[in-house]
């Protein structure tokens, strides 16, 4: 568990700033006197959000590898640290037609787990010079339970899920702790070309305070490679990953996994 917290004078960065739950994000750590950064494709409204909440604005396409690199240089430049990185960006598909368009497919991978690789690569020595803090990613309930709907969305997320975890017993060496935040539905653009089936169903979504709640929480107390599920009525509890049969020796006892091999929940 890392010791950084949000505190005033913490830089945090969270990327996809202008969307729902960057927004509400940025408006809880703007409370605790936190200097955020709001990462976006540049534009207009990306602009007027970051004024809004007294935050500082920069362009970024996360597919950029470089650009990642470049901007948490920046923020280190022009803030002189960066405490937490908020890898939050994030689409999904436009449609769900049963014939898979790879092109699409690829598109969203490109982003949601890819922007999150480099995002997380770029922000990790900046994280370390300021004597450790967190990296909290923004996954999904879909990367622990796929979706039909959305493959490519599904496997963004899992793998995001699954990077946080094989990087989190690295990072924990450097006093960095990284997460994943996993909401269901929630209240965000993500879901407008499905949201009145949700309005028919009955079908509680969250709402994006109750997901930035959240990530406000893995920030401060997060545990390294968690992944914390957040749903309607439930709150935010982390999720349990169930372990894969063990091998066994040629006398039929169990073997035992090399400590450097096993995921955080095995050890």
């Amino acid at each position: 568990m890392t010791d950084s917290t949000p505190r005033p004078g913490s830089v945090a960065l969270i990327t996809g700033g202008a969307g729902g739950f960057g927004r509400a994000l940025a408006a809880k750590l703007a409370e605790r006197e936190v200097t955020v950064v709001l990462a976006d494709l540049d534009g207009e409204r990306a602009r007027a959000t970051a004024a809004d909440l007294g935050a500082h604005f920069e362009p970024l396409d996360v597919t950029d590898r470089a650009a990642n690199a470049a901007l948490v240089e920046r923020i280190e430049a022009q803030h002189g640290r960066l405490d937490a990185a908020y890898l939050n960006a994030g689409i999904s598909a436009a449609t769900s037609d049963d014939e898979l368009d790879l092109d699409e497919f690829l598109h969203v991978v490109d982003v949601d787990l890819f922007g999150v690789v480099y995002g997380a690569v770029a922000a990790r020595p900046a994280i370390r010079r300021a004597g450790g803090g967190a990296i909290v990613v923004t996954a999904s309930l879909a990367g622990l339970s796929p979706m039909a709907t959305d493959p490519g969305y599904s496997v963004a997320k899992g793998g995001a899920i699954a990077f946080v975890r094989s990087m989190a017993p690295r990072l924990a060496r450097e006093g960095t702790t990284i997460t994943a935040v996993c909401p269901g539905f929630a209240d965000t653009a993500i879901i407008d070309r499905i949201r009145d089936q949700f309005t028919q169903a009955g079908f509680p979504v969250l709402s994006a305070e109750e997901v930035a709640d959240a990530m406000v929480m893995a920030w401060a107390s997060g545990e390294p490679g968690a992944a914390y599920v957040v749903q309607p009525g439930v709150g935010t509890v982390p999720y349990r990953f169930k372990g894969v049969p063990s091998a066994r020796t040629e006398g039929g006892e169990t073997a035992v996994v090399p400590e450097a091999l096993r995921p955080p929940s095995m050890r």
